[in-house]
């Protein structure tokens, strides 16, 4: 094996050539998440770029909302050795200033832009993310977070769209580690003894004063395995805000976020509470290569320069039908101690979970 030109600067984790990952695991990956909508909640945007050293795979995608129509389009190449370029066929993130500015290019008949982001305040490192799946961490990964603005120019469905960064806000994040990416894993065991349930909320809010990021994960008998609730202020601090305890008002007959109440407590024992209106949602699973998407998944290997274009009517029953079985993106509205916030409402509710009054996989709100 050859030295890799990063080995020439001090950013070493491991006794290990930065050829190599310091593990063998392969689902480590390293990728990068964004979002964007315009204050009508009438657009919502989203968009990733992965490296999977492990599997030799690079990739991207990037997804827009309008209405009741969504197009995707993605990207997925050979990446033969580990690499700061963030390139893949027509898509390109470009890194101008770290944690602070990112520019996205993407030039595709279907879903083009030119668009930066600059951060609105500091980015905040989350709590590690662990998921287990029985005994084994099926994702075990770090994780920072930041809200912003775009600006630049986007085109879809035949229609160019000014970014203007006083009214597209969004919201960022970077991670690595382990997380289930690829072709899947033999079930084995959790085949027959699978976890029974999963409920998950992350949700980050751009106020005039601050940036709130609240995770919450839990167990199916409600028991907490993650928890993250800061206020990153102005001038860059950080506060944390306690035990987030989330109420969740679901659609009838689904269990689709009507909308959502979050209880936060500053250290003398204020209360902060932030009420949440989900608007425009992305389903990640249908377009974005996330856990269930059946037209394909991150890090999965399609072969030298490959690309796929989709577009979904969201009014399809079929596409409708698998809206529920995966992470949902909601552009998101919010009030806080009278201040309107702007953000994103992420939830995924599978399975049995006690304190939501779902016993089944089948259960529906009332």
């Amino acid at each position: 094996m050859k030295p890799h030109s990063l080995d020439e600067y001090p950013v070493h984790q491991s006794p290990l050539s930065m050829a190599r990952t310091s593990t063998t695991d392969r689902n480590f990956y390293d990728r990068a998440y964004f979002n964007g909508h315009d204050r009508s909640g009438e657009r919502f945007f989203v968009s990733g770029f992965g490296h999977y050293p492990n599997l030799g795979v690079q990739d991207a995608f990037a997804t827009l909302r309008e209405g009741d129509r969504q197009v995707a389009v993605r990207f997925s190449d050979a990446l033969d050795e580990r690499s700061t370029t963030t390139k893949v066929g027509a898509y390109a993130l470009e890194v101008i200033e770290p944690l602070e500015r990112v520019r996205l290019v993407c030039e595709h008949p279907d879903l083009s832009f030119d668009i930066t982001w600059e951060g609105s305040f500091a980015a905040v490192l989350e709590e590690q993310h662990t998921l287990m799946g029985g005994p084994r961490a099926i994702l075990e990964a770090t994780r920072f977070a930041q809200v912003g603005t775009w600006s630049g120019t986007l085109a879809a469905f035949g229609t160019e769209h000014a970014v203007d960064p006083d009214l597209w806000l969004g919201s960022r994040d970077r991670s690595w580690g382990i997380r289930p990416v690829g072709d899947g894993d033999p079930a084995g065991r959790m085949a027959d003894e699978p976890t029974g349930g999963h409920w998950w909320t992350y949700v980050p809010l751009r106020f005039d004063d601050y940036m709130l990021m609240i995770i919450v994960q839990e167990s199916p008998d409600g028991t907490r395995t993650l928890n993250h609730a800061t206020r990153v202020w102005r001038d860059g601090r950080v506060e944390q805000l306690g035990w987030p305890r989330v109420e969740v008002d679901y659609v009838s007959g689904t269990r689709n976020p009507a909308s959502a109440r979050i209880h936060l407590t500053t250290r003398n024992g204020a209360p902060v509470v932030v009420d949440v209106e989900p608007l425009t949602y992305v389903a990640l699973h249908i377009g974005a290569g996330y856990g269930g998407d059946t037209d394909w998944t991150h890090g999965q290997w399609m072969g030298r320069d490959w690309s796929l274009s989709s577009t979904y009517d969201l009014t399809d029953p079929e596409i409708a039908a698998r809206v529920p079985w995966g992470t949902v993106d909601f552009s998101a509205r919010a009030t806080c101690d009278g201040q309107e916030g702007w953000g994103m409402f992420e939830h995924m509710c599978f399975g049995r979970h006690d304190p939501s009054g779902f016993s089944t996989w089948t259960d529906m709100a009332p």
